[in-house]
């Protein structure tokens, strides 16, 4: 038996979830990587330091330990690398295109405000975008 096409408004409804779907991810990613961390913030300075005494380290490293070390280098590599390229995630924009769908999907998937709060996203949000504790 061939198998059914999809209607016009099957189609529609199809990608208007994937968009929603693409606006909450790209929110909740942000939120995951601006989430404040305990400690001191990291600096381009104290990044090269510790790159500098991975590299006295590893010589006499075991083997087990050097390739932690390595993979802490590559790390901070990358992180140094983000920081000198200036890659500045626009949250606030992100957060506009959330509180537009996240009402919709929120309802469609059946996630609680509970469960928005649990995934870090701030209370004010979720009133601008609608979903209340009674949701």
């Amino acid at each position: 038996m061939p198998p059914k096409s999809l209607t016009p408004q099957h189609k529609q409804a199809m990608t208007a979830g994937r968009k929603e779907g693409q606006a909450v991810k790209a929110y909740l990613d942000a939120l995951e990587q601006h989430r404040p961390r305990r400690g001191r913030r990291r600096t381009p300075e104290s990044i090269e330091k510790r790159l500098v005494a991975i590299d006295g380290e590893i010589g006499g490293a075991s083997s087990l330990h050097r390739l932690q070390l390595t993979q802490e280098r590559r790390d901070l590599q990358a992180e140094l690398a983000g920081m000198k390229a200036g890659v500045a995630v626009d949250v606030s924009a992100l957060e506009a295109g959330f509180v537009k769908v996240a009402k919709s999907y929120g309802d469609r998937k059946g996630i609680a405000y509970a469960t928005w709060r649990d995934a870090g996203v701030p209370t004010e949000v979720l009133v601008k975008a609608g979903i209340t504790r009674s949701d």
